[in-house]
């Protein structure tokens, strides 16, 4: 029996509109990364603050169910350079794999 594959194919290269050209053409797909985190940035020193001291008591916090995380695309217009990006639909486990 074959190896069940979970992950979704993908072209590298697909036609798509390009909001800035305002046409359809040929757009280069890639992941979307996310950047290095700003260790000044207001969410990080609100975490660094409340990690801080014994912490006191915590009310009955309530478990949540994690959904998975929805895959990002980076389509870059191949006639005017600009990149936008694609969220796939669902929310996926599967990897994306971009073939040629």
């Amino acid at each position: 029996m074959p190896a069940k594959d979970d992950s979704m194919k993908i072209k590298s290269e697909i036609n798509t509109y390009c909001p800035t050209c305002r046409k359809h053409g040929k757009h280069k797909v890639r992941v979307a990364s996310k950047g290095s985190a700003r260790p000044l940035s207001k969410g990080n020193r609100q975490h660094r603050r409340k990690l801080r001291g014994y912490g006191g008591k915590v009310a009955g916090e309530k478990t949540v169910k994690k959904m998975g995380k929805r895959t990002k695309l980076m389509l870059e217009c191949i006639r005017c350079k600009k990149k936008h990006e694609r969220v796939m639909g669902t929310r996926t486990r599967s990897k994306i794999e971009i073939k040629a």
